[in-house]
């Protein structure tokens, strides 16, 4: 087990998120031994400080360090992800009645996405653990972000992607020297590719949840959220669940506010709304009970590539998710998702990824039906910058 003597991180153990067994931290883990479920990083909560301990640190998702699982900080890769802005899109909400509409946009992550903040965990974690290399099937912005990270930690990258992902996406993973594989099919046949390039297990197999740190990563938007808001958060958050690690890492991170005291004990979290893509909707399938689960699903292509995930290893999870913060799950066609990111661009001048536009189109969807109240602060997610999509959309943006 590699433990620096004085460390800040208040890592204790690993834990399946099935069955609750312990797993020890420290060691490169995959999923869990007992339930081949994914991993998830627990913390002397007890043991953490103040959140004043925040005014000062530096602008970037480390700013969290006590809680996240990186033990020696001579080990960090870091491209300064993180502290991404909350924009408000007043436009917006004047045209269509809202009282508050706010919209994190990670799509000023390096590497233009949200994976930047997984990846990086992911990657120092694995120069920490002495990992040869890493390897991940991908829909394109992941695949992206471990190139970059493996590129400054020096170690080598192998990425598998579907043959029809935009063509930017493949050749910045070639720039930061990765070797690409290109698969017929999605983000599921590519896993399949990725078993059997590290049938020897030589590379660290960085897949959605299939190790227990990307997670980590991507929570710190949890702890954004609360900070960024002035420890208040919105009534609804609404956020484009492909693999779901997102939607999972912010509520873990709520809770373990709640837990540490950083919220209050009794604090009305917000309902999570996770949006996937018409043509690839596994989430939505089982919620709605047309499927006991995703195992068999089939999904075809969207412009949203980061949605094309038919067999997303923690539905579960995302399914606890909905059910503790009493949300829903809902899908959006291509065509709609088109007319948001029109929408966006007009009237907020903001280039979306298709899946920021899609959570803005759940949005309408769900003020239409009275899911959703004008009077409620809704807070959009957005993964991703467009300009990597231009493939998907060129030639769209008028209807």
């Amino acid at each position: 087990m590699l433990v620096a003597a004085d460390t800040t991180s208040l890592l204790t153990a690993l834990e399946c998120s099935r069955c609750h067994a312990p797993h020890a931290a420290g060691v490169a883990q995959t999923v869990s031994r007992c339930c081949a479920a994914p991993l998830l990083a627990r913390y002397a909560l007890d043991a953490a400080p103040p959140r004043s301990v925040l005014a000062g640190r530096e602008a970037s998702m480390w700013r969290y360090r006590e809680l996240l699982p990186l033990h020696d900080d001579a080990h960090r890769v870091s491209l300064g992800e993180g502290l991404t802005p909350i924009l408000t899109l007043d436009n917006l909400a004047a045209r269509y009645g809202l009282r508050s509409l706010l919209l994190k946009d990670e799509g000023q992550n390096p590497t233009g996405s949200f994976k930047a903040r997984g990846l990086s965990m992911a990657v120092s974690l694995a120069r920490e653990l002495g990992a040869a290399g890493c390897i991940i099937p991908t829909a394109g912005n992941a695949g992206v972000a471990m190139a970059a990270y493996c590129a400054k930690a020096g170690l080598p990258a192998t990425v598998v992607m579907p043959r029809h992902t935009p063509v930017a996406f493949q050749e910045e993973c070639r720039w930061y020297g990765a070797d690409v594989q290109l698969v017929d099919g999605l983000i599921n046949d590519c896993a399949a590719r990725v078993r059997e390039l590290n049938a020897a297990g030589q590379l660290l197999d960085v897949s959605t949840l299939k190790e227990p740190y990307r997670l980590e990563g991507k929570k710190t938007m949890g702890y954004e959220l609360a900070e960024q808001g002035g420890w208040r958060l919105p009534d609804v958050i609404l956020y484009p669940a492909g693999g779901g690690t997102g939607l999972i890492g912010i509520w873990k991170a709520l809770r373990e506010m709640q837990a540490i005291g950083w919220l209050p004990a009794d604090a009305k979290l917000p309902r999570m709304v996770a949006v996937q893509a018409e043509n690839c909707c596994p989430l939505v399938e089982t919620l709605a009970g047309r499927q006991p689960n995703c195992q068999q699903y089939q999904g075809r292509p969207t412009i949203a590539n980061g949605l094309a995930v038919p067999r997303p290893l923690g539905e579960a999870l995302m399914l606890q998710v909905l059910a503790e913060s009493k949300g829903t799950a809902l899908a959006i066609g291509d065509e709609d998702m088109l007319t948001g990111m029109r929408e966006l661009a007009r009237l907020e001048g903001l280039f979306v990824a298709p899946e920021g536009a899609a959570v803005w189109m759940a949005a309408r969807q769900l003020l239409a039906t009275g899911w959703l109240r004008p009077d409620e602060e809704l807070l959009l997610l957005n993964t991703g910058s467009g300009q990597k999509y231009l493939d998907n959309v060129l030639g769209r943006h008028t209807a």
